[in-house]
């Protein structure tokens, strides 16, 4: 795909040059250079990309191929409306050419003199409203379908953090599950170089959602800062996550594979980095997969209690960081216009009840989010790793059960 653009862009230039060699003015000849280079330059700086299954296509134009009846009802509700519409304009404008043409005064046409119709009353009133009514009933049928999340197979709670996902497995098989979905470390490096790759470019995640086939999923949304919207285009869902109220949708997907989606709401200087991405598997392995969640989950868990040694605490923070914090501060705890340095801070090194509370309930406005859903054990250790790490060697340490303390 690069090689066949490379060799169009340097086709574009050599016919700019053989332009630019003939009786054109001096100023032509200059634009057509100007964008002959463009053209080349673009061409040699394309990269190989394919559509993504269940993701974005290259050149899209229509709805994602859905997966779910719903999806498939609002596709077919899309087409229904378009079609209804292009015939209004035709009808519209036929009438309104037609008129202007056979009656135009060049041709003799006088025009009528009449004050009121009682014909043409009726029939702008009555056309309309049954257009209206054509129009109203599938989709109100759609819109009710949509908002019907009775008698659902599995509860998982979506909460929007800046800017990340957190999900809960409320209720049905796998209730008590959670976890944070966070954009892929790689992909955010490769954009802060500028050099994306790969057909899942800024989609790909640490922790998918994982759901069963042919089983009805309640999602409920909510947020811990600002207005989030989770939405999955081939779901043909989308809902919005607001702080302090709770609203829920549904799906119910067709097929197994892996589908992604985004924040549909701008949410904040890292919206473009949280993404959603549902794996939709066979009853068997959804399973499998709750039972080796669990086992994960106990072998992860730690003893509030526990007094940690200064070592693995740090080791414990640094893979805490480097998942949560090192996207807006950095590997090197240097931070990035607001974003405030972390190396050499005061309150990381001198205040730590004070940089407890930060991570407990954000700061800022809103710029530092707030960071409780992490457990007491990985707060603490993040705590800790930034007070003994780059200039910061305080050997100071922050227990587990100084967080729960600090939560009351």
């Amino acid at each position: 795909m690069n090689g066949d653009s490379t060799v169009k862009g340097n086709l574009i230039v050599t016919k700019a040059n053989q332009a630019a060699a003939g009786q054109a003015p001096g100023w032509q000849r200059a634009v057509r250079a100007t964008v002959a280079a463009a053209g080349a330059a673009m061409a040699s700086a394309a990269w190989a990309v394919n559509d993504l299954p269940g993701g974005p296509a290259v050149n899209q134009l229509d709805l994602h191929p859905p997966v779910t009846r719903i999806a498939a009802d609002q596709q077919w509700l899309h087409y229904f409306m378009l079609v209804i519409c292009l015939v209004i304009f035709l009808g519209v404008f036929a009438v309104m050419f037609y008129s202007i043409i056979k009656h135009r005064k060049s041709k003799g046409a006088k025009p009528a003199n009449f004050h009121e119709s009682t014909t043409v009353e009726i029939v702008w009133t009555v056309v309309p409203f049954i257009i209206v009514i054509l129009m109203a009933l599938p989709a109100t049928k759609v819109v009710v379908a949509m908002k019907d999340t009775s008698s659902a197979d599995l509860t998982i709670k979506a909460t929007g953090i800046q800017w990340k996902w957190g999900y809960d497995y409320l209720k049905g098989e796998g209730e008590g599950i959670a976890f944070v979905s966070t954009l892929d470390a790689s992909h955010r490096a490769m954009s802060d170089a500028g050099k994306p790759q790969g057909d899942d470019y800024l989609l790909k995640v640490d922790n998918p959602l994982v759901v069963p086939v042919d089983k009805k999923i309640r999602i409920v949304t909510t947020a811990n800062d600002v207005i989030h919207a989770w939405m999955v285009p081939s779901f043909g869902v989308k809902q919005d996550a607001i702080p302090g109220f709770v609203r829920d949708t549904w799906f119910r997907a067709e097929k197994t594979g892996d589908f992604y989606g985004q924040c549909a709401e701008l949410c904040g200087k890292e919206h473009a980095y949280m993404p959603i991405h549902v794996k939709v598997v066979t009853q068997a392995e959804y399973t499998q997969w709750v039972n080796d969640k669990r086992k994960a989950i106990q072998a992860a868990a730690d003893d509030p209690n526990k007094v940690w040694e200064l070592a693995a605490l740090v080791a414990r923070g640094e893979k805490v960081y480097s998942a949560n914090c090192a996207a807006c501060h950095q590997a090197s705890g240097k931070g990035a216009g607001p974003i405030k340095a972390l190396d050499g801070s005061d309150i990381v090194k001198n205040d730590p009840a004070r940089q407890i509370q930060i991570l407990l309930n954000g700061a800022a406005n809103g710029a530092m989010p707030a960071w409780k859903q992490l457990s007491d054990t990985e707060i603490a250790a993040v705590v800790t790793y930034t007070k003994n790490s780059w200039s910061n060697a305080t050997g100071k340490v922050v227990q587990p059960a100084e967080i729960a303390a600090a939560r009351k």
